[in-house]
C-alpha cells in the first residue's frame, strides 16, 4: 500500500486548506479504500483534486457514449502518457485537454495514495492541488466531456445531500446529489475521505439508498439536471 506525500506548503496557503495537506502526508491507500492492485499492476493514470477559493471542488461529468464510466462525474484526469514527467504533469495535461484548465493557475500540493480501479485496471495517482487563480472553465472535447461543475464543499458536506447508491452488482457505496449531479462510485469514495480529513464533514445518517441502472446505461442526473455552463 502506498502513502500520500506533501510536495508544496505555500506561506499564503488559505487556512482551510491546511488541515487537509497535513493529513494528506500521512494518509495510506487503505485509507480510501480496501481494493488491491493485480500484481502485475495496473494502467498508470492521474486525476487532478482541484480545490478553489470557497472552498469548492472541480469535476466534470464524462459524456455518456464514453467507453469507460460513462456519463459519470469525475475528477479531471486520465492514463499517463509516455511523456509525461510523473503524476502532477499527467493531472495537468488531462485538465487542460478535457476543460482548458491553464496549468499555471494551479498549485500542486500532494500526491495522494496510489487507488486501483478494477473496472478499468487503472492504478490513480490523485494530485490535490489548489487553485491559486481560477478561471472559466468549460468542456474542450464534447464527446469526452459533458459537463464542468465546481461544487461547494458547504453542499457536499450537507447532510441533505449525501445519499448511499446501489450498483445493479450489488455494490454499495456514498454518493452526492449536488448541482444536478449524481456524484459516485470512484469520485465519491475519494471525496467522502477528503471531506472526514479536512475536518469538514458533518455528522449524517446513511438513508435514502437509490439504485444505479443498468451498467451499460449511463448514470442519469440528479434533481433534474443541469446544463453545460462556462465557470468563473
Amino acid at each position: 500500500m502506498s502513502r500520500g506525500r506533501v510536495l508544496s506548503r505555500p506561506a499564503d496557503l488559505p487556512s482551510w486548506f491546511e488541515p487537509l495537506l497535513t493529513r494528506a502526508g500521512t494518509c495510506r491507500t487503505e485509507d480510501f479504500t480496501t481494493q488491491r492492485p493485480p500484481v502485475g499492476g495496473g494502467r498508470a493514470s492521474a486525476v487532478l483534486v482541484l480545490l478553489g477559493d470557497g472552498p469548492d471542488l472541480l469535476v466534470l461529468q464524462r459524456a455518456a457514449t464514453m467507453r469507460n464510466h460513462a456519463g459519470q462525474p469525475a475528477f479531471p484526469g486520465g492514463a499517463t502518457d509516455p511523456e509525461d514527467a510523473d503524476a502532477v504533469a499527467t493531472a495537468l495535461r488531462e485538465a487542460e485537454e478535457e476543460v482548458g484548465l491553464d496549468p499555471a493557475s494551479t498549485e500542486p500540493l500532494a500526491l495522494l495514495p496510489d487507488l486501483y480501479i478494477p473496472v478499468s485496471s487503472f492504478v490513480v495517482t490523485p494530485v490535490l492541488a489548489w487553485w491559486r487563480h481560477p478561471h472559466p472553465v468549460s468542456p474542450r472535447e464534447p464527446a469526452e466531456v459533458a459537463h464542468v461543475a465546481r461544487l461547494p464543499i458547504s453542499e457536499l458536506v450537507d447532510p441533505g445531500n449525501r445519499i448511499r447508491v446501489r450498483h445493479p452488482s450489488g455494490w454499495i457505496g456514498p454518493a452526492f446529489q449536488v448541482r444536478g449531479l449524481l456524484v459516485w462510485g470512484f469520485t465519491a469514495g475519494v471525496i467522502s475521505t477528503l471531506l472526514d480529513m479536512g475536518g469538514w464533514e458533518r455528522p449524517w445518517q446513511p438513508g435514502q439508498l437509490v439504485d444505479l441502472p443498468d451498467a451499460s446505461a449511463p448514470v442519469p442526473a440528479a434533481r433534474g439536471g443541469a446544463p453545460d455552463e462556462v465557470l468563473p
